[in-house]
């Protein structure tokens, strides 16, 4: 879209170039693409808001989400570009659908340095930026500019990569980059509230998709500008060989938490005993475990230990759990009546279930003391299992003192076979 300066050629070019049946024609392909993406990002919205109420869980750990901030011009941006490239394909004139990309193009990129940027300034000094740039590139006037850019190359390998690709890269770069994470975001969002798979599944899922996403980006860049990736092939070689050496046990662990997000061995939710570790999977990161106890610290366990090493889950299956009191009592107690003080301390204790029933066994005599066991079953291990034996055994306390049942403590006779002769003398026995 060359537009002249001077008055003559300016009107003529208005009334055979702008008011035209194909700029009619263009003015309306952007008018409908700007109608369907209004209704299809009042949708989103919608859909979003319905998501949000039924899981404000997601919102209170990851805030707002401000690809919806951005979604609108994002899809109108999409759509003109396919329309401007059906247009390039079958020879139409496409000034007009030009005019609107770039517009979108730089609506874009506002949005994204208002949601973006916390520096009021700096966005400021975008803004302007980036409607200068759609003004200068609408009218042609920034053609020379940038083929004074496409003059100033290097060689990469066989790739030829100008100043102008490395211009245009860096603000395509923080585009892909936003869209990747924020297409995160949105993936885990629809993992956790539509999605009827396990925990550790939407984690792996949700990895992998990152994973992918970043990947992607990553390579469509290098191919933008131009770099044929198979340069690569001798310096990734070299480059993982060192990498293999010195960092094996970083990428032991990242495969240890692949196996066990694949073999759900390990979820976030589980209780877990690892030596001395006891506690709930808080978070499961790339290389480590998050292990939170009872008495609030938090543990951060290498994966590959909880892949080599042994394991206790407590609720890997079911949060079915025993727990097993001693108790010993003296040889003179009315076991019977034990029996029973135990069962009936059980009942007062919330967390112990009536189903399956506690039970009391009789497991030996011992020297000083009748030796049993009382079981009973928890089916919420994640609170922690030292306050339940802590309540059955101040119950039985007060049962057993009620009752008058004896706790034996260990007894010694002392035989002595003979004693000395001591001969005391008195004071008055001295003179």
């Amino acid at each position: 879209m060359n537009i002249p300066f001077d008055l003559a050629s300016s009107q003529e070019y208005f009334f055979h170039q702008v008011l035209t049946w194909a700029m009619l024609a263009q003015i309306a392909v952007i008018g409908l693409a700007l109608f369907g993406v209004h209704r299809m990002t009042a949708a989103i919205h919608s859909w979003f808001s319905r998501q949000l109420v039924q899981h404000p869980a997601f919102l209170e750990t990851e805030g707002e989400i401000p690809f919806l901030r951005v979604i609108e011009p994002l899809l109108a941006l999409v759509f003109l570009w396919i329309a401007t490239r059906t247009a390039h394909h079958f020879h139409w004139p496409r000034e007009g659908l030009n005019a609107g990309l770039t517009i979108m193009i730089a609506l874009v990129f506002v949005r994204l340095f208002n949601t973006q940027m916390k520096n009021r300034f700096l966005v400021r000094i975008l803004t302007v930026y980036a409607w200068l740039w759609a003004l200068l590139t609408i009218f042609h006037i920034i053609d020379p500019w940038n083929n004074y850019l496409r003059q100033i190359d290097f060689q990469l390998g066989k790739a030829e990569i100008s100043l102008l690709n490395i211009y245009r890269a860096f603000f395509l770069s923080f585009f892909l980059y936003w869209m990747s994470k924020h297409l995160s975001t949105i993936w885990r969002f629809w993992l956790r509230t539509t999605s009827d798979l396990t925990p550790a599944a939407k984690l792996l899922l949700y990895r992998l998709g990152s994973i992918v996403l970043f990947s992607a980006s990553g390579v469509f860049i290098l191919h933008f500008l131009g770099i044929d990736l198979t340069i690569f092939a001798l310096f990734g070689g070299a480059l993982g060989l060192g990498l293999g050496f010195g960092l094996q046990k970083v990428f032991a662990n990242m495969i240890s938490g692949f196996l066990l997000l694949a073999d759900k061995s390990i979820k976030p939710g589980d209780v877990i005993a690892l030596k001395d570790t006891y506690g709930r999977i808080n978070f499961l990161g790339s290389r480590y475990v998050s292990v939170l106890t009872r008495n609030g610290t938090e543990h951060l366990i290498p994966k590959e230990s909880l892949v080599t090493g042994e394991v206790i889950n407590w609720s890997y299956s079911q949060n079915l759990v025993r727990l097993q009191i001693p108790i010993g009592v003296a040889y003179g107690s009315d076991l019977e009546k034990v029996r029973q003080l135990l069962l009936d301390t059980t009942v007062d204790v919330k967390r112990v279930l009536q189903n399956p029933k506690p039970g009391c066994l009789l497991v030996g005599f011992g020297d000083n003391a009748v030796n049993l066991i009382l079981q009973v079953w928890i089916n919420d291990p994640q609170n922690g299992i030292g306050s339940v034996k802590s309540d059955l055994n101040w119950g039985i306390w007060q049962r057993f003192r009620a009752n008058g049942i004896e706790l034996p403590f260990p007894q010694r006779d002392l035989n002595i076979k003979s004693i000395p002769e001591i001969r005391i003398q008195t004071k008055g026995e001295e003179g």
